[in-house]
């Protein structure tokens, strides 16, 4: 496998992520939204580097799933959204592609009437996207790759590498596909 973006590289991107959120919501009643699997090892970090009081909430959203590389049909489960009524919420994502799941998670949360809704990935293929759009915050700007790595997966393989990486054939094949 390929190391698209280092453990270091990751750690000292996720902290600058925090400090940004720590100044832009200071006195304010911020929730962050981690959008369930692929972002909870970025949430759990990203928490960490924030310095103001937040609550967390998880949302279930997954257009991709097993051996899959593209995406197909988008489901949201916002059953264990709490209420955010009046509250910044910011939406955590692991990584924006063409930009319609996030386009539909906004949508979902701005049902739930917070205060602001805006939106947080690890990573963007900017070259990907197709929707009027961008991520309020992003960690790295990445080109159009297969990737996995820092709670995100291949058939549920791979999410516990501390590093972003490019899989190969071979790697795939070991995990199932």
């Amino acid at each position: 496998m390929r190391v698209l973006i280092s453990e270091g590289k990751i750690r000292d991107r996720v902290r600058e992520l925090g400090t940004q959120l720590s100044s832009e919501y200071s006195g304010r009643p911020l929730t962050i939204l981690g959008v369930l699997t692929g972002s909870v090892v970025l949430l759990a970090d990203l928490i960490r580097a924030t310095s103001v009081p937040l609550r967390v909430a998880l949302i279930s959203a997954s257009s991709y799933g097993g051996t899959r590389t593209s995406p197909g049909s988008l489901s949201v489960n916002s059953s264990l959204v709490p209420d955010l009524k009046g509250r910044d919420v910011v939406i955590l994502d692991d990584i924006f592609d063409t930009g319609h799941t996030m386009v539909s998670l906004y949508e979902a949360v701005k049902g739930f009437e917070p205060n602001s809704v805006k939106s947080a990935v690890l990573l963007w293929k900017s070259d990907r996207t197709t929707v009027d759009l961008t991520p309020d915050y992003f960690g790295f700007s990445i080109p159009d790759e297969f990737v996995v790595g820092y709670g995100m997966d291949y058939n549920d393989e791979f999410r516990h590498l501390p590093y972003i990486g490019i899989p190969d054939n071979d790697d795939l094949i070991a995990a199932g596909g």
